[in-house]
């Protein structure tokens, strides 16, 4: 949710002021990028993976203020309902044994916090939307208590100007209104961040989007929302929707959704800012006191505190992100695609064939957006959160055809894209045996056609054969999954059920 800001009311001029040093933010970092300012390559990733909140009884907990004082590490903190947390990762660089290092402390500081919740008898969770999650937990009143929460859902309330409505049409219909984005709070992910020097941030943003499909087909792991089983990952159309300022009328008229896939392949990072100024109106017109453009005629590195709290509040599944570190400016990608879980080891999994695929998809001399129109890997997308490890997606033949096949998610991944994947880790310098131990997850998960979301429904399923009505089943499901998520096997070794 980017900075903490104060609740604070907003004045006529506080937009118009706000829209002027978004403007002088646009055109300082268009100078930096002139002047060849950003850092050298540096390798370096990081990783957010945002937590559930459950009881004993896999029934949401509403906790995380209390857990986080137990908790009492500067790592965690708050996401946007009470029911959430928020770890994070410090930077590493990509290469030799970094993913068994980021297994090793995202264990350690998990097992931590769990220990710390169950003394509250909750505990974390693993999962991209819980499944015993209701629309009576999903209410204003269970917001965090943080001023920007408070503040946002105020501002995207009074932009759309009425109550949010989720219509999500897939194995079953869940059709609701919502009078807050507490909603968007069901929505549990993990963030990749890849930091990127200007000349190659293109590439790797094409890469990432044209093979988003694919990491949802293989990681998701959100196929449940208010008792219905929906997508095989549904937080994209519910982000989607919850997000949503545009009322029925300005949807008809084509305006863009703030959470969106995009509409075209680019040529450089700047056209990403400068697209989120041009179509979508500040929520939050907070700006501070630099004059980035003085700071610069100065010999120094401004902010750009006020677009990047802009840009923090456009949720494209790949994100732009301008950063400072050291008085050193930088830009990343952000990759916003994956559901949390199931497991540590299935995050690392998934990351492991994130960043292989990008390295390598990025340095392919003839790159698959200029076979791949952009407007299919969106339709790919859509497919995949519908249908997941059973989806079936569009993809260039090899040669020079260029002509599009229709082929299944799995073996798109097993026949193509994990050798990129292992070629990337490779470029890399990631230690083979780290590349193959996390890569090989995922070819099992393809093998035997089983990743989160598969699971969870396929255990539902059982306990509903067993007698179980709707909500127990829910319940039960989701008591067996945090059960197995501790034991720290990958998702694609569980045995079927809920055991009970």
């Amino acid at each position: 949710m980017g900075e903490k800001v104060a609740a604070e009311g907003f004045g006529p001029a506080d937009p118009q002021h706000h829209r002027d040093k978004l403007r002088q933010c646009l055109e300082a970092l268009a100078r930096l990028l002139e002047e060849k300012r950003f850092d050298r390559p540096r390798n370096l990733m990081g990783l957010e993976l945002e937590l559930n909140l459950a009881g004993p009884d896999g029934m949401p907990s509403m906790m995380n203020a209390e857990v986080l004082e137990r908790i009492a590490s500067g790592d965690f903190q708050t996401e946007l309902g009470q029911f959430n947390l928020e770890v994070n990762i410090v930077p590493h660089r990509l290469s030799g044994r970094v993913l068994d290092q980021l297994a090793e402390e995202l264990r350690t500081g998990l097992a931590y916090a769990d220990r710390r919740a169950m003394e509250l008898d909750s505990g974390i969770v693993m999962i991209g939307i819980l499944p015993t999650l209701t629309r009576r937990h999903a209410i204003s009143a269970n917001l965090s208590a943080a001023d920007r929460y408070a503040l946002l859902n105020e501002q995207i309330l009074a932009a759309r100007g009425e109550h949010f409505t989720i219509d999500i049409d897939g194995i079953e219909r869940l059709t609701c209104t919502a009078g807050s984005i507490v909603t968007e709070a069901a929505c549990t992910s993990v963030q990749l961040h890849l930091q990127v020097t200007p000349g190659r941030f293109a590439a790797v943003w094409n890469a990432a989007q044209a093979i988003a499909a694919a990491q949802i087909a293989v990681g998701a792991n959100s196929p449940f929302l208010f008792g219905r089983e929906l997508w095989r990952e549904s937080r994209p159309p519910l982000f989607v929707q919850s997000t949503d300022t545009r009322p029925p009328e300005l949807q008809a008229q084509g305006v863009r959704p703030r959470t969106w896939f995009g509409e075209r392949w680019i040529a450089d990072a700047f056209e990403l800012f400068e697209e989120n100024l041009r179509f979508f109106p500040p929520l939050l017109p907070i700006s501070d006191d630099e004059d980035p453009l003085r700071v610069l005629d100065e010999g120094g590195v401004p902010r750009l505190s006020e677009l990047s709290l802009h840009n923090g509040t456009v949720y494209r599944w790949n994100r732009p992100v301008y950063g400072v570190a050291d008085g050193v400016p930088h830009l990343r990608v952000e990759n916003r695609v994956l559901p949390a879980g199931p497991t540590v080891t299935d995050v690392i999994a998934n990351a492991a064939f994130y960043y292989g695929v990008v390295r390598a998809l990025a340095e392919e001399p003839r790159p698959v957006w200029s076979r791949l129109p952009f407007a299919v890997a969106a339709d790919n997308f859509d497919e995949a959160c519908r249908h997941g490890i059973d989806a079936v997606l569009r993809w260039p033949r090899a040669g020079r055809t260029g002509t599009l096949a229709r082929v299944p998610a799995v073996r798109l991944v097993l026949d193509e894209l994990l050798p990129l994947a292992a070629a990337g880790l490779d470029a890399w310098g990631v230690e083979p045996a780290d590349r193959d131990r996390y890569l090989g997850v995922v070819e099992e998960r393809c093998r035997r056609r089983v990743n989160g979301a598969s699971w969870q429904a396929a255990a539902y399923h059982r306990a509903r054969d067993r007698g179980l009505d709707r909500e127990q089943a829910l319940a039960a499901t989701t008591r067996r999954y945090c059960e197995l998520m501790r034991t720290g096997e990958p998702v694609h070794t569980w045995p079927p059920g809920t055991g009970d």
